[in-house]
């Protein structure tokens, strides 16, 4: 157990540390308002956190730096309940949720926006689940004689766009009729349960109506195969790297390298708990932001899990004010978001 005046030291360090981006040294610690401690009694405190784990000595310095440990006794024990969001921070997000948006991507890129201006990191948003996205609209639009691009348009207005081969022999009259009998049998279905219902139940329909029902099968292969469930929004993707801790030009690259990944993003932010959760650095298993924190929030409907919003940083992050920008504009998304899915039943 820590005492009252390591605790009230160790929270000094940490604080002026995230301001400041520099080790802090007992004489600074000393001068703080709040501390009425000597330069001696401090060093000799925080020999002691150096030696329990809670910092550490950078070389060539006689300050001292939070380490991981620190800074996670620090997020559980030592931030306030609840930070109060300055008024300005209140209306930009607000801004956003009294827009006339009809579409759930919208709200989802215009949220990774403004959590990203209003924090300075990198923000990441992971789309809605695949369970919860549903087919709006199909259209496919011949180019030439033989080829066509096939539009698919779900309820989130996320749109995926897919080139096609018209097979020899398939009349335009049959396609318009297909895409008619798809949206009519389809809308609405779940994109998980879409190639199922095709290959099942639509299929002996077109059979009965279609006679070159096979290459007609073919090009419905083509039209859905690239439809995946990796949505993935950034917003201010290169804020990170404005940070001091990122000059280091091989933390860039593994980082950039993770941003092509979408695969282990979604690995990385997926959280299935509500409310808040944060990892600092090696808790997120993954050499490329062994020195980050990741703290996400997850949006749902109707009770439903939807997906996540979080935000990447330095170790060194402003957490108290960053998680309460987070948890205020998840919670408006999820109201935001709700109202949207009903309108679009």
């Amino acid at each position: 157990m820590l005492t009252e005046r390591q605790l009230l030291i160790l929270k000094a360090i940490i604080d002026d540390y995230i301001r400041s981006a520099e080790p802090v040294g007992s004489r600074s610690v000393s001068k703080r308002d709040d501390i009425s401690y000597s330069p001696a009694t401090i060093r000799n405190e925080m020999a002691d956190l150096e030696e329990l784990g809670f910092l550490e000595k950078p070389h060539s310095s006689a300050g001292r730096i939070p380490s991981q440990k620190g800074y996670r006794y620090y997020v559980d024990h030592l931030l306030s309940p609840e930070e109060i969001l300055q008024k300005s921070d209140i209306v930009d997000i607000k801004s956003l949720f009294v827009q006339k948006i009809h579409e759930v991507e919208q709200v989802i890129e215009q949220s990774a926006q403004i959590l990203s201006n209003l924090t300075s990191y990198t923000s990441i948003v992971l789309g809605p689940e695949v369970f919860e996205t549903t087919l709006k609209h199909l259209q496919i639009i011949p180019l030439t004689q033989d080829s066509a691009v096939a539009i698919i348009v779900t309820n989130t207005g996320h749109v995926e766009k897919q080139a096609i081969t018209i097979p020899e022999g398939l009349k335009l009259a049959d396609i318009e009729m297909m895409v008619n009998i798809l949206n009519e049998r389809l809308k609405g279905v779940s994109m998980l349960e879409l190639r199922g219902k095709i290959f099942s139940e639509v299929g002996t329909l077109l059979k009965m109506h279609i006679t070159n029902y096979k290459d007609m099968m073919q090009m419905l292969e083509q039209s859905f195969k690239q439809e995946k469930n990796d949505q993935v929004f950034f917003g201010g993707k290169t804020n990170i790297f404005s940070q001091p801790e990122f000059r280091d030009v091989e933390k860039v690259r593994q980082l950039l390298e993770m941003f092509e990944e979408k695969q282990l993003i979604h690995q990385i932010f997926r959280s299935e708990n509500s409310g808040i959760t944060v990892k600092i650095g090696q808790e997120n298993n993954l050499e490329a932001i062994d020195h980050c924190s990741v703290i996400t929030s997850t949006y749902t409907v109707d009770g439903k899990h939807l997906g996540t919003i979080g935000i990447l940083g330095p170790t060194r992050m402003e957490y108290s004010r960053t998680i309460a920008v987070l948890d205020y504009l998840s919670k408006g998304m999820t109201n935001t978001l709700t109202n949207l899915y009903q309108r679009n039943k």
